[in-house]
């Protein structure tokens, strides 16, 4: 249809001309209220928004001279929150004179792996950035 004769359409009806998808070859246009079409592409954008899941990223602090039973209560919360759905940053903080000995850090967080490998896969292996080795786990 002739934009002129869309136009007088439009007008003698008493609604808007809206460009429903401008960039194709001829331009698609629609005869509707302009209030209602805003309202209901802010509803579909809505509907969309909710039903998307947004993954956090929890992060689980250790230290080089751990303990056991605290290394376990670690690895018990991040399976917890690997089970929810969320990724979990393992980072190991070195502080003073434990830069000297930071085979042991890899070495912890490798144990710290083996208690939650059968829920985490590792997402981006220990690596140093600054004082910190930092891993991150995912959902198998």
């Amino acid at each position: 249809m002739a934009i002129k004769d869309a136009l007088a359409y439009a007008e003698e009806h008493g609604v808007d001309l809206i460009k429903i998808a401008p960039t194709a070859k001829p331009p698609v246009c629609k005869a509707m209220d302009f209030g209602k079409y805003r309202y209901e592409q802010t509803r579909r954008e809505k509907d969309a928004k909710k039903k998307q899941k947004v993954t956090e990223i929890k992060e689980i602090r250790l230290s080089p001279n751990i303990d056991d039973n605290d290394l376990n209560t670690k690895a018990s919360q991040a399976a917890k929150f690997i089970s929810h759905g969320d990724r979990v940053k393992v980072s190991l903080r070195f502080r003073g004179r434990e830069m000297a000995h930071m085979n042991s850090g890899k070495e912890i967080l490798d144990t710290f792996y083996d208690k939650i490998k059968d829920t985490a896969s590792i997402e981006k292996p220990a690596k140093m950035e600054g004082r910190s080795m930092i891993m991150f786990l995912c959902k198998k």
